[in-house]
This record gives structure tokens, sequence and C-alpha cells, in this order.
């Protein structure tokens, strides 16, 4: 009988489910593509490269860089991407790290660090960036400027950390080795770096000083990246900022120094972070690990006197903490955030607004959030109007605002949640039921949830008596969150299960598929087809909660969340279908096809065979590396068969 072709299925994180007779064993994961790599001994140039201009030539650095690429790509290599990835990993080894230039390292967990002062004529102004060639646009400033600073509602004496993510401007060039794009690929969906946006880790200190005309001393330490590891960045902040505050610009630069030597940030390996004298031990996440399991890192004392610090997490945040404020509707949230619906998040201060947007975004995990999020948003925010226009209806984003201006500018907006200062809970929160919009005039109101949407499913009494009970006994916060994120990981799964098995469906039969034609294509999804399924294979098999389901679906796909996932499954099997396409070219006689075919057809061949080659790299398509090694081999023996002068053509073509 036909066979489709074995695509697992996958709940949203990546976690291959189990079907029918198969073993729940995870799966070995796809062979990187192959890279070849070769070491040259760097010497400085007469000008540092991070001063050269980005359109001028830069040498014989330059080159180099672009011939490492190039080799990076090229498919008939025999070294694999883990191999290069290791040039980062080892900064012990020299030989390792010839190929790398300055700052390489750096730029794969920061783009720059900067400090944001106050100055009486100018207002907040960015006194220092670091490195020095780091690049930030006017408008990228004039943004970190603003969002480094609480409002001055907030009142915020002593030190604060808090985050913000703002848009990249268009048209900027990468600066970093693309291998490192292979390491992106290993993680969770929904740690992976939108190229579109930064994130900002802020430690704002206010402090009263007499000695200064305004009588504060006003400064942020600002962590720019595009890795969204709030809970390392946070711990590191906690190191560095205060010692900074004391000792200036000196110390930055040695921090800066000091990550420089940092390994690159491959998912699955344990990775030692020195920063100042003190190690900081953390595992990233990969899309192979179940999703809701962290591995235990144990704290330890170094021979040399240096200090481990474990961390338990590098992205999340304390989920029952954020959550405490609106305890009673954390499955209307749920739902809110799957949908993509605007919200608001109004917060007396940063970190609380910030907190809470993250463990928004958190709760759909490990399904990703796809519209835009603010942890933290002001009126001086290049998006601003975009955002609050009346003129149409509210984007599908989610922002964290402080300035009492937002609850007048946004009382349009569908759903608010207010928040007072957020504490640890040591008493059972109250029953609160859902405000009306009407009732939210200013951020003064109570806290709480103002909208008048009404859940498709029922509520889930269980979850709220279990936290209740925690809190009763003074359960740790960190166990109230593990119990909190396990419900909420469980309600995604029942809800993503019955799509991903749908969606396994559409692959064409193994049969299909034939080496002298194109890959078939997907079928179509159908929204009535998929209906249909559920009532066999619906969320009922894995969840006891009763409700609108068919309701829920309907709604969620026509959200952006579906079209997100839904492309990136889309983009999986297809390049599924493109691998196994190169499996069976591999497996056909292609010199003896050749030699009952004209040169001219010959030729196509070979030139369509090589463009399958640069297919496989470019796109990172899951092919194993004898497969490409095979297709190569093919590919001489059929052009050594040729006349002399088409061989020295077909030689030269695709080679660059």
């Amino acid at each position: 009988s036909a066979t489709r072709p074995p695509v697992p299925l996958r709940a949203a994180g990546g976690r291959c489910l189990p079907r029918s007779g198969e073993s729940s064993a995870p799966a070995s994961p796809p062979s990187p593509p192959v890279m070849v790599w070769t070491l040259r001994l760097w010497s400085p140039p007469a000008v540092p490269a991070w001063t050269l201009p980005v359109q001028a030539d830069p040498g014989p650095e330059g080159a180099r860089r672009r011939r490492c690429c190039r080799r990076s790509r090229d498919p008939r290599g025999g070294a694999g991407a883990e191999d290069a990835a290791a040039a980062l990993a080892e900064p012990d080894d020299p030989d390792r790290c010839l190929s790398l230039l300055p700052w390489d390292r750096f730029s794969a967990w920061l783009h720059c660090v900067c400090v944001v002062g106050f100055d009486l004529e100018l207002g907040q102004a960015v006194e220092v960036i670091y490195p020095p060639h780091s690049k930030l646009t006017d408008k990228e400033k004039t943004n970190i400027c603003y969002l480094s600073f609480p409002d001055s509602n907030s009142g915020c004496l002593g030190d604060t950390q808090f985050c913000f993510r703002f848009r990249r401007s268009p048209g900027r060039k990468v600066s970093l080795c693309c291998f490192l794009d292979q390491l992106d690929r290993d993680l969770p969906v929904y740690l992976k770096k939108d190229p579109a946006y930064y994130y900002g880790y802020v430690y704002f200190r206010q402090v009263r000083d007499k000695s200064l005309k305004r009588g504060y001393f006003q400064k942020s330490l600002v962590l720019i990246s595009k890795l969204p590891y709030v809970h390392l960045f946070r711990t590191m902040l906690k190191q560095i900022a205060p010692e900074y505050f004391e000792k200036s610009e000196a110390f930055l630069e040695a921090v800066c120094s000091d990550v420089d030597r940092w390994p690159s940030p491959i998912p699955g390996k344990i990775l030692h972070l020195p920063i100042m004298g003190v190690i900081m031990k953390l595992r990233i996440p990969t899309y192979r690990d179940k999703p809701g399991t962290t591995p235990i890192l144990q704290n330890m004392h170094q021979a040399d006197a240096q200090i481990s610090m474990a961390l338990p997490t590098v992205h999340e945040v304390d989920l029952f903490r954020c959550f405490c404020p609106v305890f009673f509707h954390i499955q209307m949230l749920w739902e809110l955030v799957l949908l993509g619906e605007p919200l608001v998040v109004m917060a007396p201060s940063p970190s609380e607004s910030s907190e809470t947007v993250l463990a928004l975004v958190s709760c759909i995990s490990p399904l990703k959030y796809c519209s835009d999020f603010r942890p933290y948003f002001t009126i001086h925010d290049s998006e601003f109007k975009e955002y609050t226009t009346r003129t149409q209806a509210p984007p599908s984003v989610i922002l964290g605002v402080t300035n009492p201006f937002f609850a007048k500018t946004l009382q349009h907006w569908p759903h608010i949640i207010r928040i007072g200062d957020i504490k640890l809970p040591g008493e059972v929160p109250k029953q609160v039921k859902v405000k009306k919009l009407k009732n939210l005039k200013t951020l003064d109101s109570k806290p709480g949830v103002y909208s008048s949407y009404k859940p498709y499913l029922n509520k889930d009494e269980e979850i709220v008596k279990q936290l209740q009970k925690g809190v009763q006994q003074k359960r740790p916060t960190e166990a109230q969150s593990v119990i909190l994120r396990r419900y909420f990981l469980e309600l995604t799964e029942s809800f993503i299960i019955p799509l991903e098995r749908y969606v396994a469906s559409l692959m064409p039969l193994q049969k299909c598929i034939s080496p002298w034609k194109s890959p078939p294509q997907l079928r179509q999804f159908s929204q009535d087809d998929f209906m249909k399924t559920l009532e066999k294979a619906g969320p009922q098999l894995t969840s006891g909660l009763k409700g609108d389901w068919i309701g829920l679906y309907r709604h969620f796909l026509k959200s952006p969340n579906f079209d997100g996932w839904f492309r990136s499954r889309q983009k999986e099997m297809t390049q599924k279908l493109e691998a196994l396409h190169l499996e069976a070219l591999c497996n056909e006689n292609l010199v003896f096809w050749s030699q009952k075919h004209s040169e001219v057809e010959t030729v196509d061949l070979v030139l369509k065979l090589k463009n399958k080659l640069l297919q496989a790299d470019r796109e990172q398509l899951p092919v194993k590396t004898d497969t490409l090694k095979k297709l190569q081999t093919h590919i001489n023996d059929i052009i050594l068969a040729l006349p002399d002068d088409l061989q020295d053509i077909l030689l030269k073509t695709g080679t660059t």
C-alpha cells in the first residue's frame, strides 16, 4: 500500500508525537549541512576593522571573512556545522579560534552596551556605546534613550531592572559570520531571533545627589541584544551594573572583554560564561527538548576560587508572581494571547509592565507568539502613533505602559489589564470579576481585567484551587510557577495537537516522489476538513476542559499566531519533500541515464543537480551528509564522461 513520507507529528515546540504503534523515543536530529573551515592566522590591520565604513573595502580581513563564509556554504566539504560552531565554543583552543575576528564572540551575544544619562538641556542622551564600532541609527538611539528611563510618574528611587523591545532600522547589514545562523536553527521556535527587533535590558539607578543641579543621579546601563534571554541578561546586569556605577568606563571595557571570550550560544550545551570574577553556568534549550523540562545545573566552587552561579533558565520569568494580580483570569488571558487579541498592561513601573508582558507572551509556549509585543512602551516610541490611532481597529499587539496618559489614549482598546505593585503573594487573592471597560477611566483605577470578552472554554476551577492551596501553605513562588507553567503547556498542547495531526496528513504519498519530476506540492489546508477531524481526534483526547472548542479554533485560524505557526510547518514539510527528492535522485544511476541522453540534456541535468546542492545548503535542508556527498560524486562522474571542453565549463559553473 502507498505510504506517506515519514514526517513526524510535532507539538508546537518541536517535540515529536508518536504515531500509532511507534515508540515515543525522540528521533535523531537531522544532520547539519556540511562545512569546510580553513584556519588562517589573523593579524590586525593598520586601521581597526570596526572603524571602516560599511561600504568600504575591508581589505584582506574582509576577503578572508567572505572566503570563510563561502566555504561554510560549500556542500561538498568534509566538516560539519558542529565543527564550525565549535570554533566559537572552545575559547581556550587557539587552533579553533584563528578564523574568528575580534568581537565575533561578543556579537554572538550582544549588539552593544549603552550608557544613558540625563542631561538638563538635552534630556536623556546616550553617553557611551561600547564597543565603539557598534552601529546604531539615530532613530534607534532615540528609542533607546526614552525606553531606558522610567516615566517620571513611576517614582523609581534606587535600582530598577526592566526590559524593552524595539524595531531595528531597515537595511542593516549582518556583520557576524554566517555559520551562527546554524545555532538559531536548533532553538525552540519561541526562542529564535527575530531579525526585525532588538531587546534592551536595563539597570536604572536613581539616587539623591546634592552635588548635581537636579538633585538626583539618574543613569541606565543597557544591554542591546537580538537574544530574548531575559533571565540571563537580568542576572548579568545584577552582577556588573552596581560596580559600573562606581568605576565607570574602564570597568565597562573589561566587561565587554569578558563577553568577547564567551563560547558561542550553542543550544543544548552546558555553557560557562565568565563575567568579572563570577562564572555563570547555563544551558540554552533546543527544539529537541521535551517542553516543560529544565535540566538541573548545580552550583559549585571552581578550583581557581571563581564562584560558579547556576542559572535554572535563560529566558523564563516568574510566572506566578506576574499573574498573581489577575489570578482568577489566567485561562481567559491564555485565550486572548492565543488569539492575538490587542492587550494593554497598565502598571505602576516598567519592571511590573515588562515582566507581565513577557509572562503573557510565554503562556502559550511552546507555540510562538507571532504578533508584536512591547514589554515597556512610552509616548515617545517611534510606533506610538501607529499603535494608538483611532482611525482603525487596534492592532494585534501586547503593550506594557506606565504613563497615565495611556489610560485615556487607549480607552478604545478591547482588553486592558490593570495591575498594582507586584509583591510576593502572602495571602489568597480575592475573587474578582472581569470589569467593564467603561469603568476604566484613569491609571488609578482598581487592579483587574477590563474586557467584554466572553471565553470560549469553561473555567478550570482545579488549577485555581491548586494555586490557592499553595498560597495558604506558603509554597515557594518558584514551585507555584512550575505548576502554572505546566498547566499552560498542557492546555496549549491539547489545543495544537489536532492541528499538527491534520497538517501532517497534507503531505503527499511516498510514491508521488519521483527523481525525474519536481517534488510534489502539499495539499491545501481546508478549514472544513480540519473541523471534521475534531469529532474523533479533537482536544477532548488530552484535555478534560469543556466549552466551545470549535469556536476557539475558528477564531484561532484567523489569527496571526495561526498564520505564523502554519507558515513554519509548511516550510518544514516543504523542506522535507525537497530532502526526500534529493535522496531519490541519489538512488538513481544518473551516469547510466546520461549515457542514453544527448549532451544538451546531460548538461541541463548537471546544472539542476548543482542547484539542488546549493539549495540544500542555502535552505539548510534536513539532508544527511552522505546524501550530499553521493550526489556530488554523481555530478563529478557525469562531468568526467563528457568531452573536455564541456568538462572545463561545468567544473567552473556553480562553484562560487
